[in-house]
Order: C-alpha cells, then sequence, then structure tokens
C-alpha cells in the first residue's frame, strides 16, 4: 500500500519549507531511498494570517484554515498538519468542521517530551505561543510543567521572529539572545526547551542551545510520515 497523502496547512514560508523538507528526508530514513509520502501544500500569505491575528479575529483565523483544508482535501491529502504552533490556538475549532483529521503540534511535542523523560519545559515561540492556550493546555494534560520567558524577553523573542526569522533572517546576535533566555529557563529548573516556533530551529541548533531542544517542526514532520505508514 502506498503511504497516505500528507496536507500541509502553510503559515510562514520558512517554517513550512523546513516541514516539508523534513519529511521528505525521514520519508527516505523510513521508506526507502529517494521515498517520502505524497505531499501537498497550500498556503495563504502571512500577511492574511496576521491582519486577523492583530484585529484578534480568531474565528477569521480559523476559516483561513478551513478554507486550506478544504483545498487540499480536494487535492487529495488524507490529513492534515499545521507547521504554525501559533495558529494551533484555533485548531479545537478548525479539528470540528474540517473535512480531514488533523496532528497537533503540541500533542506530538509532548509526547516526545514524555517519551525522552522530562518534566518541565521551557516554552519559546511567538508571544501568542508563549502567552497562549496550547501549550499550557496540553503539556498539563500530559503531566508536564511549563515556564515561559519573562516578560521584556517575550518581547524580543516575538521581535525577533517577525522581523527576521520569517524573512530568512538569522544573525549571530540574535542566536546570543536565545541562548541568554534559554539558559533562564534551565535556572528554572527547565530540563528541555521547546522551540515552539516553526523557525526557531533554523536559528537554534541542538548543539548551540543551553539545554536539549524539542524542534516542533520536526518532530511534527516526522509523526506525519509515521502517520501516514501507519
Amino acid at each position: 500500500m502506498r503511504p497516505r497523502h500528507i496536507g500541509i496547512v502553510a503559515c510562514s514560508t520558512e517554517g513550512a519549507a523546513l516541514c516539508y523538507r523534513t519529511i521528505s528526508l525521514v520519508g527516505g530514513e523510513l521508506i526507502g531511498r529517494h521515498a517520502h509520502p505524497e505531499v501537498s501544500l497550500h498556503s495563504y500569505p502571512l500577511s492574511d494570517y496576521m491582519e486577523l491575528i492583530h484585529r484578534d479575529d480568531w474565528e477569521g483565523v480559523a476559516r483561513l484554515m478551513l478554507s486550506s483544508a478544504a483545498k487540499l482535501a480536494g487535492a487529495g491529502a488524507d490529513f492534515l498538519i499545521c507547521p504554525d504552533n501559533t495558529l494551533h490556538i484555533v485548531l479545537p475549532r478548525v479539528r470540528a468542521e474540517s473535512p480531514l483529521p488533523w496532528l497537533h503540534i503540541a500533542e506530538v511535542v509532548a509526547a516526545e517530551a514524555k517519551r525522552l523523560g522530562y518534566r518541565r519545559l521551557g516554552v519559546t515561540g511567538t508571544r501568542y505561543t508563549m502567552e497562549g492556550p496550547v501549550y499550557p493546555e496540553v503539556l498539563g494534560s500530559a503531566g508536564l510543567d511549563h515556564r515561559v520567558p519573562g516578560p521584556e524577553s517575550r518581547e524580543r523573542i516575538n521581535r525577533i521572529i517577525f522581523d527576521e526569522l520569517v524573512n530568512g533572517r538569522f544573525t549571530a546576535e540574535s542566536l546570543g539572545f536565545f541562548q541568554t533566555a534559554i539558559a533562564a529557563l534551565g535556572n528554572e529548573g527547565c530540563d528541555a526547551v521547546i522551540l515552539g516556533c516553526t523557525e526557531i530551529p533554523l536559528l537554534v541548533p541542538p548543539e548551540a542551545s543551553p539545554l536539549p531542544t524539542l524542534d516542533s517542526t520536526r518532530l511534527l514532520a516526522r509523526a506525519a510520515v509515521e502517520r501516514a505508514l501507519a
């Protein structure tokens, strides 16, 4: 049997590209040389999403995601993923009306954290992710504690993401700031850090992090390939 067809509901270009690339690489690892599941991707411009988010119109965000879901269902996808942690704020609403099932990025991360025996996780990402409900709800349900950076660090992390990372800019200065913020989470008892914006792994590789990393983008991509093969 052929693997199931993966649909990617994309938001930011860099994160979606990393997710797609990882699906291809994991496919080669799990299926065979040059092989990967069939993949379709649909993307509205990030500006469409940000206009809605800045207006606090999360219902509009859900409608955009559902529109992408419908297009991907029409393209033959069997299930969906979204390589954007912030958009998962509305995933419960989207799942209820979606034509296809979804994997949840935070659930994938929490499962990996449990498998590795971590107990308290630092959460980095956009301010909507660091201050929003996605990781507190999922990690709490999994019996995991979490911490987020302080207010000033959250503001600068958010600025780095939207001014630099989504535009493909990865600087030594920003890496140094992330390293300081992650080290501070370690001082609060965190035994790992969630790279909870899909571009952060492009700036902070595992060997540069003061704590073990949970790369939400690559974990989601691997989970999607495993789902496609199940």
